[in-house]
């Protein structure tokens, strides 16, 4: 598969993303790269729900159990988002893209 020359320049801005708050770096260092920010803006949806889970983890009962989950979930969300932007793909991730989508940055 030839990639194309954004891809390739890309590529390591849309792995950032998905690492937590680094995920500002594509966003704000790579804006006119389509497929860096469109990974950005996905790895952004996926910190908002980390600090979410975190918050929701100082809630007793509730948030024990639903957090680590939560967290779990978050994880396993940026791994293959990782892996996706490292093979040069545009990743529609469940329910995250669509949130990413509405994102006017």
């Amino acid at each position: 598969m030839v990639e194309d020359k954004e891809v390739q320049e890309g590529k390591i801005f849309a792995i950032l993303a998905y690492l937590s708050v680094l995920c500002l770096v594509p966003l704000l260092l790579k804006r006119d790269n389509k497929f860096a920010f469109y990974h950005g803006k996905q790895g952004l949806v996926i910190f908002i729900g980390e600090v979410a889970a975190g918050i929701v983890a100082w809630v007793p009962l509730l948030g024990w159990v639903v957090a680590p989950i939560a967290s779990l979930l978050f994880l396993v969300l940026s791994l293959i988002g990782i892996i996706q932007a490292a093979i040069g793909n545009y990743w529609k991730c469940p329910v995250v893209s669509d949130i990413a989508g509405k994102i006017k940055i």
